[in-house]
């Protein structure tokens, strides 16, 4: 990856074929990129333990992925975001362009 300018979104997807997330990756980004390798529990651990509403959003997010409707729509309250409905690869790409467009990291 590039180092000094903000990831971009076709940057993340090919660091999905590395051994882990992109360098300096905030713990939500890095929560969307275990999701994305199949391993949930790694991504529920990194936003389990952050408080800010960009992990709620990832945590809404992997409840959804989970299947656990009722907690989904806990954590998406407390991200301050509607509840989706949109296909889980589709807000999984939605997600991480949107918290790469702030900032990259």
């Amino acid at each position: 990856m590039a180092t000094g300018k903000a990831l971009t979104v076709s940057e993340f997807r090919r660091s999905l074929s590395t051994d882990g997330p992109p360098s300096g990756a905030s713990a939500p980004l890095a929560a969307l990129w275990w999701a994305a390798k199949g391993d949930w529990d790694a991504a529920h651990v990194l936003v389990q333990s952050d408080d800010g509403d960009q992990a709620a959003w990832v945590h809404a997010y992997l409840h959804r992925v989970e299947g656990d409707s009722p907690n989904a729509s806990y954590w998406y309250r407390r991200a301050g975001r509607s509840s989706s409905s949109a296909p889980l690869e589709e807000e999984w790409l939605y997600i991480v362009t949107s918290f790469l467009s702030e900032g990259g990291k």
